[in-house]
């Protein structure tokens, strides 16, 4: 499994990215080709570009598939050591992750991952910064996690990992759609699109 995550993961020439559940514009490197999105705000273009990664990342994914079609599911590792306070809200989003799709399973582990959890506080809110192909890392604010539910947003933050981009115009009913429909929006589970887009990626 191991030597398929590597595969997989080098297959993808793209750099990271961060996206996700932040206060920040979102921008672009052109020299690194990362992008930061924000979790609420920002222009059109500034969403578009966060959209144009995550797409040049299922791209690729569908190139690597349709040449070697049949790969089996594949298992990511994550730790969770740094992100005490928010230990049962990962928990709880892996569990919901590993029930909605087929084509990746999140497991925990006390040493190396693909990617891991982190906290404090950051003005810029909840981010995930990855290569939108289960690698990096995923930081949890604080305040913005009193704000908003707690497991919405780490469930939210995991998809980015997992390759999927914001949609902050969706409704409640899209996990992606993170801060749109406002803090009263609880729901954590991905829809049957998200699964699917995810499953796509890493099938």
């Amino acid at each position: 499994m191991r030597n398929i995550r590597t595969a997989l993961a080098a297959s993808l020439a793209v750099g990271m990215a961060v996206a996700g559940l932040a206060a920040a514009p979102a921008s672009v490197s052109a020299d690194s080709g990362s992008v930061v999105a924000a979790y609420e705000g920002g222009a059109k273009s500034e969403q578009a570009q966060n959209r144009a990664f995550f797409e040049a990342v299922w791209e690729k994914a569908q190139e690597r598939q349709d040449a070697k079609p049949g790969f089996q599911a594949i298992t990511l590792y994550y730790n969770d050591s740094a992100a005490p306070s928010f230990q049962s809200e990962i928990s709880q989003s892996a569990s919901i992750w590993n029930s909605s799709v087929s084509s990746v399973t999140l497991a925990e582990t006390s040493g190396s991952g693909d990617f891991d959890y982190r906290e404090g506080n950051d003005p810029r809110g909840s981010y995930a910064s990855t290569d939108g192909r289960g690698h990096g890392y995923i930081f949890l604010d604080y305040a913005q996690n009193e704000t908003y539910d707690s497991l919405r947003v780490t469930s939210h933050e995991t998809g980015h990992v997992l390759g999927l981009p914001d949609n902050y115009s969706g409704p409640c009913s899209e996990l992606m759609s993170g801060g749109g429909p406002g803090p009263s929006c609880t729901n954590a589970y991905p829809n049957s699109a998200e699964s699917a887009r995810v499953d796509q990626i890493f099938g």
